[in-house]
């Protein structure tokens, strides 16, 4: 017998979330002494205050059923209400001292004016005691209630939480680029022809927007022949418009040092700033002693600024100087840039004084 289909599940959350609102009212009571004498009944009510939407008083007491006690309570005063609330009613001290907690509620209690219990909650105190402790002082006396009433739950559905997959714009394009679909523009480099699209290329290359775009490409502008540079070099370079990444090296078919040179003279005469810095960074992390005078006569000729203080850095460091004087490159920076061997001097006697 074949198997039943597994049916869809479905799955659903939802989270109830406690909410509570809170109060304090401070309650004082000026000439203690002259409320006794009126029956354990009688007590003094403090104004009304509301807390999360009910109304409540606390009540002083002056005489209480035992001799020399007073009482205190919470009272709901809001009709036909129920509530749960946690308290905490204290006497202050006449100075900065701790105030002395009469009672306290750590769990929610219910009040209720719903029937005829009694909804208060009593607390009964020696009057001695907190004249002693200075609780009770030039004959006064200061309550302070803390309220936080219970709210009614609320429950509320839990949105399932998506997991957003990376970007695949950089894919996209590169693909756009590999399939040729819908190219407009044929790119010939030493006989190679590289189908590209003229919006990608010139939202990437201000250089190649004027070349197709504005009064300077007048003429063909579905094919341009791409003169003093290499194949590889080109592909690399569209690789980087379409996919704002730099190709595996091993599928332009050249050295990661000399590619990298390629593309930042490249980069430059395309004016894509973001990708010549990157040819500068990882030129900057492989300078050697055979070619660091060809990559600093490079950086001098295409302003690459940082690539070039690596370089005079890399020379002027160990005494490297001798060994680089004896390389093939050496010459080529004698002739093609003689102003840098003022910048290496320069820099050699700035290091030499913060040294010495």
């Amino acid at each position: 017998m074949a198997a039943a289909p597994q049916r869809p599940r479905t799955r659903t959350a939802s989270r109830c979330k406690a909410e509570t609102a809170q109060g304090t009212h401070t309650f004082e009571v000026d000439g203690f002494s002259l409320h006794k004498g009126r029956g354990a009944f009688y007590s003094i009510r403090s104004a009304a205050f509301t807390v999360g939407g009910f109304d409540w008083c606390v009540r002083f007491h002056p005489d209480a059923n035992l001799r020399d006690t007073f009482c205190i309570s919470l009272e709901l005063l809001s009709e036909q209400a129920e509530v749960r609330a946690l308290y905490d009613i204290r006497l202050l001290h006449h100075t900065a001292g701790e105030p002395w907690s009469a009672c306290r509620r750590h769990t929610p209690a219910v009040f209720s004016t719903m029937d005829s219990n009694d909804p208060s909650v009593y607390k009964y105190i020696g009057t001695s005691d907190m004249e002693a402790s200075g609780h009770i002082h030039d004959d006064r006396l200061v309550i302070e209630c803390d309220v936080t009433v219970v709210k009614e739950p609320q429950v509320a559905a839990i949105s399932e939480v998506l997991e957003v997959p990376p970007s695949d714009l950089s894919v996209n394009f590169g693909n756009l680029l590999e399939s040729e679909e819908g190219a407009d523009v044929k790119f010939i480099v030493q006989g190679e022809n590289f189908p590209a699209h003229k919006i990608v290329v010139a939202t990437r290359s201000p250089v190649f927007k004027a070349q197709l775009y504005g009064p300077v490409g007048e003429g063909n502008r579905e094919c341009i022949t791409i003169e003093d540079m290499q194949a590889p070099v080109f592909k690399a370079l569209l690789h980087f418009i379409y996919t704002d990444s730099l190709p595996a090296m091993e599928d332009i078919g050249s050295s990661d040092k000399e590619m990298m040179k390629h593309l930042l003279v490249a980069a430059d005469r395309y004016a894509m700033e973001r990708l010549k810095l990157i040819c500068e960074g990882i030129l900057c992390g492989s300078l050697d002693v055979e070619t660091v005078a060809t990559t600093l006569c490079l950086a001098d000729q295409h302003n690459c600024r940082k690539l070039k203080d690596a370089c005079i850095d890399y020379i002027n460091s160990s005494d490297r100087i001798d060994e680089v004087a004896a390389s093939q490159g050496y010459l080529h920076l004698k002739r093609a840039c003689p102003s840098v061997f003022v910048d290496m001097w320069e820099k050699e006697k700035v290091t030499k004084f913060q040294n010495n």
